[in-house]
């Protein structure tokens, strides 16, 4: 009683701020493009109930790690009186913009709703993972998709299989820093699905984060000499899109030695939902 299952990244293709809430949210647009690339997780069925995860990342005890969080929702959830263990293999940063501890729990939530026999539907299992955090239904929805609200009202689309170079300069961004400051713009005019497939958008965050982390926009410029290079969600990570793979790899190879990064092809459907094992 084993899974292996994928927990793939994602891209903000374009991130814009429509407003602010009463409840101190903003209100947003953006397209989240799935990636085939990510993190991994292993599953093991145990009968003790107790959910174990490793392993342990500096500075993220076990039990604020959104895995476990959505082990135990999930079992709380549903009665469940079965446990897990749960190897958790890292390639994606954290504060990066790519989604990586909200894919996490999506794939803990998919992956242990099979294992246990639980079969609970999407909606519901949609349901626990907003309460997980905000990027968390695009994963267990498992398509890419444009998002409205606080980026919780998805519209699944289909999008062309791009190639993408995502450049990780090593910095963690605080999301609440970036929220929280007061240049940041919030009143950004809302757009239609067919105005951002024709003229493209912008990250409203960039030019915010880029003030905060210096080494974002050094980034960034370097990247810029090869393709239009845009920050993902409010992390640190770049990415510019490519014709090929091949060109994209050209540039990955060309990285200077203080950052890291990686060659991904966009896909509708995530890998996710064609690794889980059939009803």
């Amino acid at each position: 009683m084993k899974l292996t299952l994928p927990a793939p990244a994602k891209l903000n293709l374009f991130l814009h701020i429509t407003g602010r809430r009463a409840d101190g949210y903003h209100n947003l647009q953006t397209l989240f493009q799935l990636l085939d690339y990510g993190d991994q997780l292993d599953f093991s069925l145990n009968h003790s109930g107790n959910i174990h995860l490793s392993p342990t990342i500096q500075g993220v005890p076990s039990e604020q790690n959104l895995v476990y969080k959505a082990a135990k929702m999930l079992q709380q959830h549903s009665g469940c009186a079965l446990g897990a263990d749960i190897t958790l293999h890292k390639r994606l940063p954290m504060g990066g913009g790519l989604g990586g501890g909200s894919s996490d729990a999506a794939t803990t939530l998919l992956g242990l709703n099979a294992l246990w026999q639980i079969g609970l539907p999407t909606n519901e299992l949609l349901k626990i993972g907003s309460q997980l955090g905000a990027d968390v239904p695009v994963f267990v929805l498992g398509h890419t998709a444009w998002a409205e609200g606080i980026g919780d009202q998805l519209t699944p689309i289909e999008t062309p299989n791009h190639w993408y170079l995502i450049l990780m300069p090593g910095i963690h961004v605080s999301t609440e820093k970036v929220f929280t400051h007061q240049g940041l713009t919030r009143n950004t005019h809302p757009i239609k699905i067919r105005a951002f497939l024709e003229q493209g958008g912008k990250n409203d965050c960039q030019a915010v984060v880029e003030a905060l982390y210096p080494e974002v926009k050094k980034a960034r410029q370097w990247l810029a000499q090869f393709a239009e290079t845009r920050l993902t969600g409010t992390g640190a990570c770049l990415f510019a899109q490519f014709a090929s793979k091949a060109d994209a790899t050209s540039v990955l190879e060309q990285i200077p030695a203080q950052w890291e990064g990686f060659v991904a092809k966009g896909v509708s459907q995530s890998p996710l939902l064609c690794s889980l094992p059939s009803k």
